[in-house]
């Protein structure tokens, strides 16, 4: 080699490195001094590590003292994606998380082991769950032990995180929600809605703390900041239960719609509506051209590309429309526009009410419902069906990884995503666990995940639900 122009030769050799994968640059790392320092350089990993996940947890990089690359970052990722892609025997542990005395309705990760930023070398998750028995619990996932208990009220009814995922928020069966410290269980700030029924969403726009709730009422009410100072109420549903809430990715518009009224249309709401109202101009809202709402979800990798499942002209026949939203401002006046995108019919065999819909990126929707699971393209293709549980499915997570899907058969299923070549994404099933006994337990009825667990409650005969943690990290 020319010694001459060593920045040079560097240069080169990293660029042509950008197209190896990383077995291959470890390879090429063994060849001679000059490759190993080139493929030892932190650009190429940092690369392939947000080419892979998007999102990194750079905090852990260094953290405590302990200088870990982006390299160790990406084989350490790696190495815990194999884990739970093949679910072995020994691969993982399963603890019974047990001291909720009623049924649990919902749970969420805190902040150092949600998905968005994994910390790979903390394997102690943590797991906030609320119960009818009106108690929040925080659990360590991995040696299962309680962390703290918030003081008995009315029963709970729902629990959602904020952003940070530091944050937990819950609402209770009068319709008192109330903000919880999710490391010391402290709690810090309540606001009553007087709503027996909540539906709980958090977000943040321009660095500033909101949560709007959706009442029995058919209202939305959006309180400001961790004092849950109110903003505003708009009526959306008039008069019937708002169960369907979601933000934007973009953080412009809420989503607000029920699944109790099969003719009421959903409606979008410009958020800067909820969080700044004026006293002289009615809230920015405009109805979804469609007929009820069975299931919504926003594209996550687009600023407000909004995808609906509701009914056809025909009985019994559901029909998955997309959307794009945006705002038309002129001098004097600003108009919503809601404009289709894609609409096709679903061939779902199934009469149930009960449909999930996640989406894994721009161009894949995932369903399901009864015992069945479906992945379709954006231009309505079928790219994939299973049906692999027996009873049907209560619950199911979604993410660039993989996707677990929660059954009353009391067992959970795991898929993970592969690319088909000019098909783009699919899914690939690959195994199952168990929840337990049907002597004591009646099914799965809810399921999270983040980068190294799945975490999953089951409900007990005897009313008493359990929490089932299976950790990949030991």
């Amino acid at each position: 080699m020319d010694l001459h122009q060593p920045h040079l030769i560097s240069d080169c050799l990293i660029h042509v490195f950008t197209f190896l994968t990383d077995e291959d640059l470890i390879s090429a790392s063994s060849v001679c001094q000059d490759w190993h320092q080139a493929a030892e350089t932190p650009w190429l990993w940092r690369r392939m590590c947000l080419q892979r996940w998007t999102f990194c947890n750079i905090a852990v990089l260094g953290s405590e003292g302990v200088d870990h690359s982006w390299k160790r970052y990406f084989l350490r990722r790696c190495h815990l994606e194999m884990k739970m892609t093949k679910g072995r025997t020994g691969g993982y542990t399963c603890k019974s998380l047990r001291g909720h005395t009623g049924r649990v309705v919902g749970f969420v990760y805190l902040q150092e082991s949600s998905a968005q930023l994994p910390h790979l070398w903390n394997g102690s998750a943590t797991v906030c769950s609320a119960s009818a028995d009106g108690t929040v619990r925080a659990w360590n996932i991995q040696n299962g032990e309680p962390l703290w208990c918030s003081p008995v009220q009315s029963p709970l009814t729902g629990i959602v995180s904020d952003e940070q995922h530091e944050v937990v928020i819950t609402a209770d069966s009068t319709g008192l929600i109330k903000t919880w410290q999710g490391q010391t269980g402290q709690e810090v700030a309540s606001f009553s809605a007087g709503s027996p029924h909540c539906t709980l969403l958090q977000y943040s726009v321009n660095n500033n703390w909101f949560l709007t709730v959706g009442t029995s009422q058919g209202a939305v009410c959006t309180l400001a900041d961790s004092a849950l100072a109110k903003r505003s109420s708009v009526m959306v549903c008039d008069s019937f239960k708002v169960n369907t809430l979601l933000v934007s990715p973009d953080k412009k518009w809420i989503m607000a719609g029920t699944k109790d009224n099969d003719d009421l249309s959903p409606k979008v709401i410009y958020t800067e509506s909820l969080t700044s109202p004026s006293e002289d101009e009615d809230p920015l809202c405009q109805s979804v051209p469609v007929v009820g709402c069975q299931a919504a979800v926003f594209i996550p990798t687009q600023p407000a590309r909004l995808a609906i499942i509701h009914h056809s002209e025909r009985p019994n026949n559901k029909v998955l429309s997309v959307f794009d939203v945006s705002i038309k401002k002129t001098k004097y006046k600003s108009e919503i526009q809601v404009q289709q995108v894609e609409s096709f019919p679903l061939t779902l065999n199934t009469r149930s009410s009960h449909v999930l819909l996640e989406a894994k990126d721009s161009n894949c929707l995932v369903l399901a419902a009864d015992q069945e699971l479906w992945v379709y393209s954006l231009k309505g293709a079928l790219l994939a069906n299973f049906k692999e549980h027996t009873l049907p499915i209560s619950s199911m997570c979604v993410d660039s990884f993989r996707v677990v899907t929660a059954s009353q058969d009391l067992s959970l299923r795991v898929l993970t995503w592969r690319n088909d070549g000019d098909r783009g994404p699919t899914l690939e099933s690959r195994y199952h666990l168990l929840g337990g006994s049907h002597t004591m337990s009646r099914g799965f009825t809810h399921v999270a995940c983040d980068y190294s667990s799945i975490v999953a409650s089951v409900e007990g005969k005897d009313g008493k639900d359990v929490l089932k943690a299976y950790s990949f990290t030991s």
